[in-house]
Parts: C-alpha cells; structure tokens; sequence
C-alpha cells in the first residue's frame, strides 16, 4: 500500500513539473518548449507590477540577468520559488549549498535532471536547454543566498 502512495505520488508530481498539455501542440518537445517560452515572455511583458525598478518580475523571479529570464521563461518555476520550498527546493536554498565552483554540476542537474540531494521527488529532466543556458540560470540561482 506505501508502495503504490509513493509512486502515485511521485507519478503526481513529475506530471505537474512537466508542464500543462496545452504545452504539447506537436510531438516535438523542442517545440513544446518554445511555446511554453512564448507563452511565459508574453505574460512577462504584461506584468505591471507597481514599484518594478526595470527588473522583470515573473513568477517569484526578479531580475534582468539572462539566466532569471531563462528561469522566467521554463517550467522552472512549477516546483521552485526563490525563497521557499515548493516542490523541489527554493533557488536560495540551493544557493546556499552550493558553490560557483558546481556551476557546471548544476548545469548538467537542469539539463539531466536527477534524485536524492534534496528528497525522494526527482528533478524532471530539460535536454532541450542548451549547456550554455543552463549555466546562466545556475549562475543566476547561486546570486540568491
């Protein structure tokens, strides 16, 4: 019986950090992913948050850095929040575990996605990003201890 909890469980919230199926239009997950991208910057465009000195402010995320954009813009922001645990852990807390000496471990996290460093829930894995990208946003997440 924990057994069969436990994986629904775990089924349960791989399914929402994949994002909603208006996402997939096509089979192509590359594609799914763009939309899901221009789906996020246009709201970010939208937002008209009283006091926002410039920055955008989307989902928790505020800043103008290249990798909070690239964060504003996934499904990032379905499991994390920059101060506090949702899903999986808060960006501020992973920035205080870690070092920009593991900027390309984590990078290869996001990309690859993985287990067992913050819980029994797994990261979901993004192979579409590009290495490059990944490290804007893990550089970006380690600026909020």
């Amino acid at each position: 019986m924990k057994k069969t909890f436990l994986i629904l469980t775990v089924a349960s919230f791989l399914a929402a950090c994949g994002g909603s199926s208006s996402d997939k239009v096509s089979g192509d997950s590359t594609d799914a992913t763009h939309q899901s991208a221009a789906t996020h910057q246009s709201d970010a465009e939208n937002d008209t948050t009283v006091g926002n000195t410039g920055a955008e402010k989307t989902g928790g995320v505020s800043s103008s850095s290249k990798g909070a954009q690239l964060i504003a813009n996934s499904d990032c922001l379905t499991c994390h929040k920059e101060k506090e645990k949702l899903i999986g852990p808060a960006y501020a807390d992973v920035a205080k575990k870690y070092s920009d000496k593991d900027i390309d471990m984590l990078a290869n996290k996001i990309i690859k996605g993985g287990a067992g460093n913050w819980g029994d829930v797994p990261m979901t894995a993004h192979p579409g990003l590009e290495l490059n990208d990944a490290k804007e946003m893990a550089k970006y997440i380690l600026t909020l201890k």
